[in-house]
């Protein structure tokens, strides 16, 4: 089986910074394109960094500037490094992932991880 699971999260003041890390498990191949994804209480998803197979990226509005997203190919590893944060950051991060597997390319989604930005 293939999984994607999300570390990192937490509590974090204004200004803070944290790094999520999203890491594949099971018989993977190599990670196609990735792209963390939050949704806000009350809100609906949004997708905040996209990464692609050549390495760009994209960013929301909201978080350009602030997020890098990156990808450790070697250890199957997906990263969101968030910089100062803001109140309105607060949300549970996804990630996703479409994977080269066992059977070809699957697309896949970790169980979520809650980030809140709050003094």
């Amino acid at each position: 089986q293939v999984h994607l699971v999300e570390s990192g999260g937490g509590l974090v003041q204004p200004g803070g910074s944290l790094r999520l890390s999203c890491a594949a498990s099971g018989s993977i191949f190599s990670i196609v394109d990735a792209g963390w994804y939050r949704q806000a209480p009350g809100k609906p998803r949004e997708l905040a960094a996209i990464i692609t197979d050549d390495g760009s990226t994209k960013y929301a509005d909201s978080v350009k500037g602030r997020f890098t997203i990156s990808r450790d190919d070697a250890k199957n590893t997906l990263y969101l490094q968030m910089n100062n944060l803001k109140p309105e950051d607060t949300a549970v991060y996804r990630c996703n992932a479409r994977l080269n597997v066992v059977g070809g390319i699957g697309d896949y989604w970790g169980q979520g991880t809650l980030v809140t930005v709050s003094s």
